[in-house]
Parts: C-alpha cells; structure tokens; sequence
C-alpha cells in the first residue's frame, strides 16, 4: 500500500532529472529559440520574459517587440536594435549598450538602473519609475543626458 506520506518525501515520485538539469535544458532550448528567431529573419516578437535568459547575441535585430522583464539579464549586446518596444522591467541590469536604438517604448519600471548611454534612440516613451535614476535626476535633467528620446519621459 501507498502511504501519502511517502508521496510526499519523495520517496516514490522521483524526478527524472535535477532542477540543475533541467535548467540547463531549459536555458539550451531559449538560445535554440532565439538562433530561430535570428534564421527566421527577425521578424515579430521575441518574447523571453519571466526565463533564465542571461544574454543575448551581439548585434541582435528585432522586428518588433522584445520581451525581457522578470529576467536575470545584466547586460544587452550592443548595437541592439528593437523596431517595436523593449520591456526590461524587473530585471537587474544597470546601464544600457552603446548605440541601442528602441523604435518605440522603453520599459525599465524596477530595474537597478543607474546610467543611460548619451547615444541611446528611443522613438516613444522612456519609463523610470522606481529606478535609481528616476530618483536622483528630474525629468528635464534626464532629458538634457538623453536626447534621442523622442517621446515623453516618466519618472
């Protein structure tokens, strides 16, 4: 007989592989996904949020939206362009590449961030709510450091 209490311990149901296993599993199947995308042409949505995506190749190219909020990303490649909006908000990153352009909405709501590249694009909003940047500069400070913003900026 089946006791419940040794359902519990596991003494029954083992798992087929470990959690480091299946991580890596995981973390193998998002950069097969992400060299598809880049095969595919770049086209569309790249959505990898709430994933262990800790990098992304250089010189990426993004149809539309790219997706990385809830991540434990530091860093983006530079020369990132993003056609449509880049959501970074959650995630621990604390300055932007060089030369990264975002052709709509940028999202970096919660981040660490603390230093924006002069030379950053963005061709809607720029979100710092709850950032250390949001706290230390006003909105025509942050404006006179990053003038590619096109849109408005929230702080």
């Amino acid at each position: 007989m089946i006791k419940l209490l040794d359902i519990l311990e596991n003494k029954i149901l083992v798992p087929r592989r470990s959690k480091e296993e299946r991580q890596k599993t995981y973390s193998i199947s998002l950069q097969k996904k992400i060299q598809q995308y880049i095969k595919d042409g770049n086209k569309g949505d790249l959505y990898l949020s709430n994933t262990p995506t800790t990098s992304l190749p250089d010189n990426l190219k993004v149809g539309r939206d790219l997706y990385l909020s809830k991540t434990p990303i530091t860093s983006l490649p530079d020369n990132l362009k993003v056609g449509g909006y880049l959501n970074l908000m959650g995630t621990p990153i604390t300055s932007l590449p060089d030369n990264l352009e975002v052709g709509g909405d940028l999202y970096l709501f919660k981040t660490p961030i603390t230093s924006l590249s002069d030379n950053l694009e963005v061709g809607g909003d720029l979100y710092l709510k709850s950032t250390p940047i949001s706290q230390k500069y006003s909105e025509e400070e942050i404006r006179k450091m990053v003038p590619g913003v096109k849109g408005e900026i929230f702080i």
